[in-house]
């Protein structure tokens, strides 16, 4: 399944966010975006998931059959639908529902795709380092274990897609390092295409591909020079 941008294009009245960008993700690929603080990135990966809407240029989605999907097109239900069968996304601020306990939270997309599954909900808690967690309330947890859950929620459902947006930036060089070696091996496990929004270096590092969003569009970044955080 393959996620494409042609010439997306964002602005707020005369101000715009971002321009011209063109983007393929293939089946399994790992893009890592960077950027300035205040580019765009994460407006960016709003509009790929259907989250937000975008100025001019086409967000499509093509099935392993052929079947071309303009997100654009679409009603707010018929995206959330989308989103629902296809897509994982993990937010920067977690996104947690604090009412809800660790394994309530991971189960959501399973729920609201009319599925229960606690063994898959309790195999994937043990695999992002959260065995035996699955009864405490978010306000129990670190952020570090946090991130775990919201990455946890995002997969459990096994999209083709996981979209992620700094899912490294609130935590300490070690934490993140852990956070990313379980983000990629859960979504190498079920070949996902991963997209990741960052300003850390070694996050970005791990990726097939790191593209470097300005205002004319996203670049590849020169192989010649290291990645460097923005």
């Amino acid at each position: 399944m393959t996620l494409q941008l042609h010439h997306l294009s964002k602005h707020y009245g005369t101000t715009r966010v971002f321009g011209d960008v063109n983007l393929r993700v293939e089946p399994g690929e790992f893009v890592a975006i960077v950027g300035e603080s205040g580019v765009g990135k994460s407006s960016l990966l709003n509009c790929m998931a259907a989250l937000d809407t975008w100025s001019e240029g086409q967000v499509t989605w093509t099935e392993r059959d052929g079947r071309v999907t303009d997100l654009g097109a679409l009603d707010e239900t018929a995206q959330a639908l989308w989103r629902r069968a296809h897509l994982g996304f993990v937010f920067q601020a977690f996104h947690v529902l604090p009412h809800l306990d660790v394994a309530q939270n991971v189960a959501l997309p399973l729920m609201l795709l009319g599925q229960r599954d606690p063994q898959r909900v309790e195999a994937l808690l043990d695999a992002v380092g959260l065995q035996g967690l699955g009864q405490r309330l978010p306000s129990e947890l670190s952020g570090g274990q946090l991130q775990r859950v919201a990455m946890a929620r995002a997969l459990v459902h096994r999209p083709a897609l996981v979209l992620a947006d700094e899912p490294t930036g609130n935590l300490d060089p070690a934490t993140a390092a852990t956070v990313m070696d379980v983000l990629q091996q859960q979504v190498r496990q079920h070949g996902a295409s991963l997209v990741l929004v960052t300003h850390s270096a070694g996050a970005a590092a791990r990726a097939d591909r790191v593209l470097q969003l300005r205002g004319d569009g996203l670049h590849p970044m020169d192989p010649v020079h290291p990645v460097t955080a923005m």
